[in-house]
Formats: structure tokens, sequence, C-alpha cells
């Protein structure tokens, strides 16, 4: 019998911010993902204590997964962030920076919990109001009769993931291509609710970026021999089936339930014949493409190939949903049944692409094409891996466009703008804000400057090459100035400020973002610039970080015990 252990009793957590433990480990998962933050940030090997494949990565999607920890308060951080990164994609380091940056800064400033969390609220609230304004100074407008700012939006978050090494002039050509892609989903002519298609990415290694391409339609790996005059006596249309079903014959692909065999039985040569008598039929049917997720057995794939038709097998269960879009055929599931002609699909034409050592076949629609194919080229695994993420995450975004056709501008200027418009405005309204919240106007502007230096600690974590940054006091954007030029000759290094718009001139001011300034209310640029940013962020994968990130940072200052179950 074995020995009986006494239930240990649950470990209690009183005011857990308090805890020297817990505030250790917040401030090093703040470092360890402002590390990761922007186009120069620093990579992150990820891999396990018994081997495996290491990634090499700084996307909050690949690394907070990848961070496990027994403290619940840093799971409790962690999951807010992927389940916003998981909806929209894009400003997971964001949210998760600035989300550690307010608990931080709200423990160090000494103000009461209740009060903080009372003025983040109202905060929020300013923001979100500000950004959703038409005049707002920091909100571009997206012109889908151009592609310039689609592509710069694309080519922001593609420059952002080092990772990827991308030389400038590749992630131009990425970036366009992610675009192009974006493009050939949305459907031009389509009458009431539009559903959108589909980017299949297929990724060759040992290639350069350069060669990379986008293909209306479908691309699927064929078997070899098959050759291109074999498509020449092909008419237009081009009928299909489709088979989501295993058709390798084995007594295990008949599903569940008892199979009862009689003595004497040839079991496998019956399966068989049932193969044959399918095949039969779609000879008769006249189809000439005939395609499975799974295995087709070697004997049907013979007598089909016979009788002229083209089989691809193993396609996979990803390849399946675009290729019910694109032919309009329905997948069948079972080979016991006769065909109905209704489940046929239609190609408009077959033709072979060849990319290094992948031979594809290209399937083209009859109609407008709302799937395609991206087909992704790098020097080796680690590149293309993270690349391939990075452009599922372009699409994503590109795609929210759609909802709201408008950017934020990037390089920090937002985070800083936004800084330097809640000071202006919190300062003027202090008394009546002030009395509506139930606190003193001290408290008050103490949980404001919280909030905007917060906002301005996400500008600065882009900065990782002892760099120092700087906001003018006319727009407010962001600047950084290189650690080896001296003050006095910082009106030459400047240029640009972090998104593009702003240039640098002997009339405009600075200062240093880590001193105090008095507020000023930020001029809008954007309309009057003929000048085009050059970094943009996600309007609505942006305002729902903000959202998501003050939440959370309420939440966890609100949280006065921890209880947890150590047995």
């Amino acid at each position: 019998m074995s020995r009986l252990v006494k239930k240990s009793p649950s470990l209690c957590t009183d005011r857990p911010l308090d805890n020297t433990d817990i505030s250790n480990k917040l401030n090093l998962l703040r470092q360890l993902l402002k590390s990761c933050f922007g186009p120069t940030a620093r990579l992150k090997q990820v891999h396990n204590n018994i081997g495996g494949h290491v990634v090499t990565t700084s996307s909050s999607s690949v690394l907070l997964p990848a961070i496990s920890s027994s403290q619940p308060f840093i799971n409790l951080i962690k999951t807010s962030i992927l389940n916003h990164v998981s909806r929209f994609s894009d400003c997971g380091l964001f949210a998760a920076i600035f989300c550690l940056a307010l608990i931080e800064q709200a423990k160090r400033s000494g103000l009461r919990e209740n009060v903080s969390i009372r003025v983040n609220k109202h905060l929020l609230a300013l923001c979100s109001s500000y950004l959703q304004q038409e005049d707002c100074g920091c909100k571009v407008k997206l012109d889908f009769c151009s592609s310039h700012n689609l592509i710069t939006l694309a080519r922001s978050i593609i420059s952002s993931k080092p990772a990827c090494v991308l030389t400038e002039p590749e992630a131009l050509h990425i970036s366009k291509l992610a675009v192009q892609a974006f493009l050939l989903t949305v459907p031009c002519n389509s009458p009431g609710t539009v559903s959108l298609g589909k980017t299949v990415a297929v990724c060759v290694e040992g290639y350069s970026v350069l060669t990379s391409a986008v293909f209306p339609g479908l691309l699927v790996d064929i078997p070899d021999g098959l050759c291109l005059n074999k498509f020449d006596h092909l008419s237009n249309p081009i009928q299909m089936v489709l088979f989501s079903a295993s058709l390798a014959g084995d007594l295990s692909d008949l599903g569940d339930g008892m199979i009862e065999v009689h003595a004497g039985v040839d079991t496998e040569s019956q399966i068989l014949d049932q193969l044959l008598e399918l095949g039969k039929q779609v000879v008769k049917d006249e189809v000439k493409l005939f395609v499975c997720q799974k295995v087709v057995h070697p004997v049907l794939q013979q007598y089909l190939r016979s009788h002229g038709i083209i089989v691809v097998e193993r396609v996979g269960i990803t390849i399946m949903e675009p290729l019910i879009q694109l032919t309009g055929a329905q997948p069948v599931a079972t080979l016991h049944t006769k065909i109905p002609s209704k489940a046929y699909g239609k190609v408009r034409e077959l033709s072979m692409k060849q990319f290094g050592s992948k031979t594809m076949l290209h399937l083209q629609p009859l109609g407008e094409s709302v799937i395609c194919t991206l087909i992704l080229c790098h020097r080796n695994e680690t590149m293309l891996s993270e690349l391939k993420v990075v452009c599922q995450k372009t699409e994503h975004v590109l795609r929210l466009t759609l909802r709201e056709p408008s950017a934020l501008l990037g390089g920090g200027c937002t985070e800083t703008h936004l800084a330097a418009y809640v000071r202006h405005k919190s300062k003027n309204e202090a008394p009546e804000t002030a009395s509506v919240l139930g606190c003193s106007q001290t408290e008050y502007l103490l949980g404001v400057e919280v909030f905007c230096q917060s906002l301005e600690s996400v500008a600065r974590a882009l900065q990782h090459d002892s760099g120092n940054s700087l906001i003018d006091l006319t727009h407010a954007h962001h600047w950084t100035l290189p650690a080896d030029v001296l003050e006095e000759h910082m009106e030459d290094s400047l240029g640009f400020c972090g998104c593009g718009l702003v240039e640098s001139s002997p009339s405009r001011r600075w200062i240093f973002q880590d001193t105090k300034y008095t507020e000023f209310s930020p001029v809008a640029l954007v309309g009057e610039s003929p000048v085009q940013p050059r970094v943009l962020d996600s309007f609505t994968a942006k305002l729902s970080a903000l959202q998501v990130a003050t939440e959370t940072a309420n939440l966890a200052l609100d949280v006065r015990y921890i209880i947890q179950d150590v047995n």
C-alpha cells in the first residue's frame, strides 16, 4: 500500500505587487520584451532542456507562449497579451511593455491603487476618443486608390522583425508582395456580403528573397513524373473531384464501429474493387483532376492515370479550404456512395511552376480569383520560418484596414504625441476631472504623469544602441539622437522624426524625453504635410493594444491576494 501524503495548504500572497520576488520578475519580463521591440531589436533563441527545434525570434506571438512561469501574476499578464495578439496579430510587444510600465510606474509613484485605476480608466477613454477623431494629429487615412500607404504599413510590420534578416530591397519586395496578395483576396464584383479569400504561403528554402512571388490561384505539390504536355488535351473548363476521405484501402479508413468479416472473404480485394468502381464513375463523369487530402491507393492511381486523369494526393487539411473556395467542389468524405454531380468542381486552367526543388501544379479558377499563393524564399530555415509568421500577421493587419481604413504614425511618434496631448488636456481640466474621479488635483496630475511616462517609455524602448530619445516641442514627435553625437550638433544629426513625417530644421526645438517640460498642445501635421510617413502602425491593433494594456494593468493593480494551490 502506498504511503499517503498529507495535502499541503494553499499559498496565499498578500499585496503581490509589494512582493520583491514578483516585482523582480515583472521587471525582468519588461526588460526582456523591451529588448525585442522595433527594427533594431535583440533576437531571442527559444529551446527546451531536452533538445529539439531552436527558434530564433523577436515576435511576441512566438516568444510569449515559450515563457513559462509558476507565478500566476506573470501568467495573467501573458494570457491577456496573447489573447490580443490572437485577435489582431500586431502590437503585442507594445501592449506588454506599456502594461508593465504602467504597473511599475504606479507602484513607484506611491499613488493609491484605487486612484491609479480610476485615472487610468479616464485617460484611456481620453486617448481612445482623441484617436477616433477626424482631426487626430497622429492618424493617417488610408486611400485604397493608391497602394503607397498600404505598402508602408506592410513594410513597417515586416521591418520590425530583425529575425527575418532582410535587406532594404528585400523588405520592400516582400512588402509589395504582401499587399498584392492581400488585394487579390478582396473580391471586386461581389454584391451583398463580401467574403474574403485566402493567401496560401509556400516556403522554399535556399533561394534569394527577391525570387519570392505571388500567383493568383492555388499552387499544390505534385508527384514526380507529371509533365506539362499531359495538360495539352484538357478542355476548358476542367472538371475535378476532391476527396477528404482516405483512399488508401485500409480497413481503419472505413470509419468507427464494428466490422464483421465472413470466413473466406478477402477484405483487401473487396475494398480495392470498391475503389475501382469509384474510379470508373470518375472516368465516366469526365473528371480530369482527382485530388485527395490523404493517400490514394497505387492501383487506383494507376487506373486513373491510364485514363488521362491527373492525380494529386496528400494535399493536407490546410489546402482543403482554399481548394473548395477556388474550385467550388464539395469534399467527398466516403467511398461507399456514388459521387453526386454537385460535388464536382471546375478550374479554368492547369500549368506547372518550378521553384527550386519544388514542382507545383497551378490551379486557376473559372471566374475572379480570391485565392492566391505566396511563394516565400529565403536563405535558411530559421529566417524563412520567421518570415512566414510575419507575412501571415501582415495579411491579417491589412485585412483590418478594410474595417477601419486608417493607420497611426509609427516610430514612437504616436506614443509621444499622445503623451503630450494627455498632459495638456489633463492640466487644463484638472479641477473638474479630479472632482469627478474623487481624488485631489495633486493625485490626478501624478496619475497623469505615470500614464504619460509609461507611453513615452514605449517610444524609448525602440532605441537599443545607447542613443537618446527626444521630443520636439511643436508636433510632439519622437526623435532619436545617436550616442556619439554631441547635443550642440544634434540639429545636423536628427534628420527626420521616427515616423519620417517631420524634418529637422534650425527653428525646431527639442527636449530629452526623460526630462520634464512645460506642457503644450501638439500641432497636427498630417493634413498639411506634402511628405508621406515612412513608418505606420495598425490603427485597429494599436487601439486595442492600448485598451488591453491599460485594463490588464488596472486588473493587476486591483489584485489584493494571490491564492495558489501548491499540491
